[in-house]
């Protein structure tokens, strides 16, 4: 005998009405995805949003009191005239003066015929472009033998005039030519077939190839001494960031052209000794890369929220990135409609943590202990008071808020390492700002075909991008290191190093006084 057990009507009704709720709760994720999808692919990269004008309320929607008008007092003082915009500009620049005079006999009177005298000058002013010139450099040395000898001897003595090692021998390859290359591509985003076609209009006939070949050798005959000197000084300072994107190289063995490889970043702090940026090319994202990289450092490492840099060793304090933790808030911000926002527990979040980013903005001049002290008394309270609220919000684990307030909360640990010293950052957007010229290169020369040139791209950008910090111009600076390196030696090596006071002045970018400015 079978029975038959029918649903009733009422499990039926709550049936549907759970799958009916479930489809809701699905249907918002993914319009929320395919907003922020849309929002990146065509949207402003700012992260402020439209119509903002101040600072977000703290955890409501009263507008703020006004600010107590300030006493004021009349101050009465003296200053140099400031120069226009343009004076400044051409400050730096040598002038090429070209005269326009009048004959005596143009310049007599047509009432008397007196010769007339000079009253003024009108001067006008224009910059003049000379392109760069291309020219065939012969470095011819002689060589002499004793005619005497030769004549009554029976040994001939032989001298050669001793000229500069050549870069790479056998080749047309000068220090000022791989330096132009390599500027062009690393500081510039030019990709080499652009330089290969620019160089056959002044008949230079060069090939991609065998300027690729020239950076790779300069690279790793000359330039990644100076590179393992860098990332030694970086590596004995206490107060690092470090990020990572990715990076296409085909000919990687065992692996196929379309698997992603990846750049890593490390770079100082504010408060070091050194500006050092370095670049590392690692064939994966796993953790063992800055395990093996950090694995002599000791300190403080800004990051963002990827797990890898949570394990690392014992000695390394990981600092989160709030910068990270706001964007997703604005993110959900930015697809409420805008009578949606006001009052809504994302444009809270975003009022909480903006409070803790205008304090920073407060604190900016101050010593690195004044610092650490004033977070404590202002800005530790505020970021108690937002992880208390995220904490008793109860949103769903997998709606766009929920995923916001979750990602929060599973890094607070590290969120909260800010507060631990003065010399910490409250984001990792300093990585972030050396990690964009090698995107925006990537998106210019796409790839790298070799193991090799991907290296070789990576001891590049660590040279011109520390040069940048140092207030060094990337192309002499590289046309200075691959003019001397090749006569170098390893006793020599610290004063070619970018904060090197031994630098010739001509490598150096013309810093303005405040006097010339004002």
């Amino acid at each position: 005998m079978t029975v038959t057990i029918e649903r009733s009507e009422y499990e039926t009704l709550i049936a549907g009405k759970t799958e009916l709720a479930e489809l809701k709760v699905l249907v918002e994720y993914y319009k929320h995805q395919l907003l922020l999808s849309k929002r990146r692919q065509f949207g402003a990269s700012s992260e402020k949003l439209d119509g903002e004008t101040g600072q977000l309320n703290l955890f409501g929607t009263e507008e703020a009191a006004p600010p107590p008008e300030a006493e004021t007092e009349d101050i009465s003082y003296t200053r140099k005239k400031r120069k226009g915009k343009r004076e400044e500009d051409l400050s730096g620049l040598p002038v090429e003066r070209i005269g326009y005079e009048l004959s005596e006999a143009e310049r007599a009177c047509r009432s008397c015929g007196e010769v007339m005298r000079d009253i003024g000058v009108q001067v006008r002013r224009e910059l003049k472009l000379i392109p760069a010139k291309v020219v065939v450099q012969e470095h011819a040395a002689h060589t002499y033998a004793c005619r005497n000898c030769e004549k009554n001897g029976t040994d001939v003595p032989i001298v050669k005039a001793k000229g500069p090692v050549p870069l790479i021998s056998g080749s047309l390859a000068s220090p000022s030519l791989v330096a132009h290359i390599a500027t062009q591509k690393y500081v510039n985003g030019l990709p080499l077939y652009r330089l290969e076609n620019g160089f056959r209009y002044d008949d230079v006939h060069i090939s991609r190839q065998t300027m690729a070949n020239w950076v790779i050798v300069c690279s790793e005959r000359y330039l990644e001494a100076v590179y393992e000197r860098l990332k030694a000084h970086l590596l004995e300072e206490s107060n690092l960031h470090c990020d990572e994107t990715t990076v296409q190289v085909l000919r990687e063995p065992g692996r196929d052209a379309k698997t992603k490889s990846y750049e890593w970043l490390y770079r100082t702090g504010a408060h070091t000794r050194r500006k050092i940026a370095i670049y590392e090319y690692r064939e994966t994202r796993n953790q063992e890369h800055p395990r093996a990289f950090l694995k002599d450092f000791r300190g403080l490492l800004h990051t963002d929220g990827y797990q890898a840099y949570h394990k690392l060793p014992p000695g390394i304090t990981v600092v989160g990135c709030w910068a990270h933790v706001r964007r997703r808030f604005e993110q959900i911000l930015r697809n409420m409609s805008k009578g949606m926002r006001k009052g809504s527990d994302a444009e809270k979040a975003l009022s909480c943590i903006g409070a803790l980013f205008a304090l920073e903005q407060e604190f900016a001049e101050l010593s690195p202990e004044e610092r650490y002290q004033k977070r404590l008394e202002k800005s530790k309270p505020v970021s108690d008071a937002f992880f208390v609220w995220a904490a008793g919000l109860g949103a769903l684990p997998k709606s766009p808020l929920g995923e916001a307030v979750g990602y929060a909360l599973s890094q607070r640990k590290y969120l909260e390492n800010v507060f631990l010293d003065g010399r910490t950052e409250i984001s990792n957007n300093r990585a972030e700002r050396s990690v964009k010229p090698f995107v925006m290169g990537r998106k210019a020369w796409l790839f790298s075909n070799t193991p090799a040139g991907a290296r070789a791209s990576s001891v590049m950008y660590s040279i011109v991008e520390t040069a940048k910090e140092n207030g060094l111009h990337p192309y002499r600076y590289l046309e200075f290191l691959l003019t001397v390196l090749p006569n170098a030696t390893s006793s020599t090596l610290q004063t070619l190093l970018p904060w090197s006071e031994a630098l010739p002045g001509e490598v150096r970018v013309p810093v303005k006084k405040e006097s010339d400015k004002r």
